[in-house]
């Protein structure tokens, strides 16, 4: 059987089948939950006004100053 002297033509890429194409599928909560956070964060932004700073002992802050305190010795 003779073998042929030149190769076949390229296809062209836009006369490809679309079976070639990559499909991307995101799940229902790959879009939900940034659109939730970004809700959340938004009204946050837009009610500042509520925000109220905290009156309690701060123990946490004097944990941190104890800890550096002992690291320095």
């Amino acid at each position: 059987m003779p073998v042929p002297a030149h190769p076949r033509p390229q296809v062209k890429a836009a006369s490809r089948p679309a079976a070639d194409r990559a499909e991307i599928r995101l799940s229902w909560w790959a879009v939900t939950l940034p659109a939730v956070a970004f809700a959340a964060l938004l009204l946050m932004i837009m009610s500042p006004g509520q925000a109220q700073a905290a009156t309690a002992d701060p123990a946490l802050g004097r944990l941190i100053e104890h800890t550096l305190h002992l690291l320095a010795r």
